[in-house]
């Protein structure tokens, strides 16, 4: 039997941490398969509902609730999955209201100092497992002066440093 506040936990962190429209797929699979609460030939059902139906691809997760639970795990799923655009949307609202205050102005800075923390843990890391040598020194110190000047939006610094990495290795 399936108990209805476990299950819609694991809808809404599989919808926490998926990127896309299927990209709740592998958690799902691994939670609800290891439960014994969703099969195999469910999730194949689910995903082809979810294919020729019209609309976000992500609504898959509906049908999958209803294969797996009925009514009941449809609307879990329709509602574990609304929730995280929603609380993004009210995120930015309150954001809007206070985002001028000293106070959250210290707390945006914090976690900027936050994640450069982590990146630099993380670049440390692979460095460290893949070996510093002059071409990936000069990577990223030239993806770092880059990103200082506040000229080049990250996302391009990052795509031009892997492009690099690719072409000399």
């Amino acid at each position: 039997m399936i108990d209805p506040l476990i299950y819609f936990w694991l809808l809404l962190k599989a919808s926490f941490f998926s990127t896309s429209g299927l990209g709740n797929l592998p958690i799902l699979y691994d939670d609800l398969i290891a439960r014994g609460w969703a099969s195999e030939r469910q999730f194949a059902e689910a995903l082809a509902v979810g294919q020729v139906s019209p609309g976000p691809s992500g609504l898959w997760v509906i049908s999958l609730g209803y294969l797996t639970d009925g009514l009941r795990g449809a609307l879990l799923a329709l509602v574990a999955i609304c929730i995280p655009p929603l609380a993004v949307l009210i995120l930015d609202r309150l954001h809007r209201r206070v985002g001028d205050h000293p106070a959250m102005q210290g707390f945006v800075r914090g976690l900027s100092l936050a994640v450069i923390g982590i990146f630099v843990v993380v670049l440390y890391g692979l460095l460290r497992n893949n070996g510093i040598n002059l071409v990936s020194l000069l990577i990223v110190l030239s993806s770092l002066a880059l990103v200082l000047t506040q000229r080049v939006p990250v996302i391009v610094v990052l795509g031009l440093a892997g492009l690099v990495g690719v072409i000399i290795n």
